[in-house]
């Protein structure tokens, strides 16, 4: 009973994250800009938190890494990608800004499915989606004071680092 309770503990914080970054999309469909940042920030938040719980309960399980992956890619991909492009690239850039949020959001799916593959346990190969999604945020709240260039760059360093070969120590 105890480990089913553990479990769906896990699994609610993971479904905690896919709200959020629906609700961000939301957000940023209605033109709320800010808010739709904060939610991902929040996602990035329950995102840590799940794996941790999962792990202090010992309810680690295939079913709980698939529905963080299913959730990262909404909350940490699909959600600041649009976010980005209806903020900025869509004025400056119209349809080479469409390409670029879809190369971001394809490479986030790639870097998952990458990792979802793979049993090392002491690095990421490519930098995690949640960070992506967590710069991504940052970008937007800070997109006032940088230049819509630097902003379509960073999406597609951002994407390339994702997919990279580049070792990243766990924490």
């Amino acid at each position: 009973m105890l480990d089913l309770m553990s479990s769906m503990i896990a699994n609610l914080v993971t479904i905690m994250n896919i709200i959020f970054g629906t609700l961000s999309l939301v957000c940023t469909v209605s033109g709320d800009y800010k808010t739709a940042a904060l939610l991902v920030l929040i996602a990035v938040i329950l995102d840590g938190m799940d794996g941790r719980i999962a792990r202090k309960f010992d309810s680690v399980s295939a079913f709980g890494k698939e529905l963080d992956s299913l959730s990262d890619l909404v909350s940490f991909g699909v959600a600041p990608a649009i976010l980005i492009f209806s903020q900025v690239l869509q004025a400056h850039y119209h349809i080479l800004g469409g390409i670029i949020i879809l190369a971001y959001v394809v490479c986030g799916a790639l870097r998952l499915a990458r990792f979802n593959i793979m049993n090392v346990s002491d690095y990421f190969l490519g930098m995690p989606i949640t960070i992506a999604g967590l710069l991504m945020a940052v970008i937007s709240l800070l997109s006032y004071a940088l230049h819509p260039m630097i902003i379509m760059v960073s999406v597609l360093a951002l994407a390339g680092l994702m997919i990279s070969k580049i070792k990243i120590a766990k924490l």
